[in-house]
């Protein structure tokens, strides 16, 4: 089974994302770190086309087999992958990897494209949504900073993510919303959760 979920900057994908593979058993694919680990290749002089980028237990990240994963916490990187991820060229590679890690595999990816372009045939899309406010006090707690500034930097964030002429950050047609503004992890996992059984039992019957 294929789980995709989708959604803006910090509204909560990751954390989704991380503990419904975990109570699933499931493979869990942070493709945010996989641009993010693309812009440390581009940092390093590597041409994207001959570099692998591969996702281990537990949402690791391998870049031409070294675990890079603590290194992509980097606020730069977040901004580099971002403005990366609007080139085609970029995007088709991403994608082809991430088809590529999914292909015959339970899997739960997150990102902002995966129902809409890397896994169209997803049996579950999720889109998880929550206000601009909500989602920068979140990103402030996790990285600190001016709740002006991390404010500003999400909303050119969403602005980037949600304009752009490849794969545009959309839910897809047939995704469920949820909105996260008020909702703790355990609630909106719990909603994933019954999301999860209800397009099991539909599969089977």
């Amino acid at each position: 089974m294929k789980i995709a979920i989708d959604g803006p900057a910090a509204a909560g994908k990751t954390t989704l994302a991380r503990r419904l593979a975990q109570a699933l058993g499931f493979l869990f694919v942070p493709t945010g770190a996989m641009y993010r680990a693309a812009a440390l290749a581009h940092q390093r002089g590597l041409p994207l086309e001959e570099t692998e980028i591969t996702v281990g237990e537990n949402g690791r990240v391998f870049l031409n087999g070294e675990d890079v994963t603590d290194l992509l916490s980097n606020p730069a990187l977040d901004e580099l992958s971002s403005r990366l991820a609007a080139e085609p060229r970029v995007r088709a590679r991403l994608v082809e990897l991430q088809r590529r890690i999914a292909e015959g595999r339970n899997v739960v990816m997150e990102g902002r494209d995966i129902g809409t372009v890397v896994l169209p045939d997803a049996e579950l899309k999720i889109f998880l949504w929550a206000t601009l406010e909500e989602r920068a006090r979140r990103r402030q707690r996790e990285q600190g900073g001016s709740f002006a500034e991390v404010l500003e930097a999400i909303r050119r964030r969403d602005e980037r993510d949600s304009t752009r002429s490849c794969s545009p950050l959309r839910p897809a047609p047939d995704a469920v919303v949820l909105d996260t503004t008020d909702k703790t992890p355990d609630e909106v996992l719990k909603m994933a959760l019954k999301l999860v059984e209800e397009r099991r039992a539909r599969l089977a019957s």
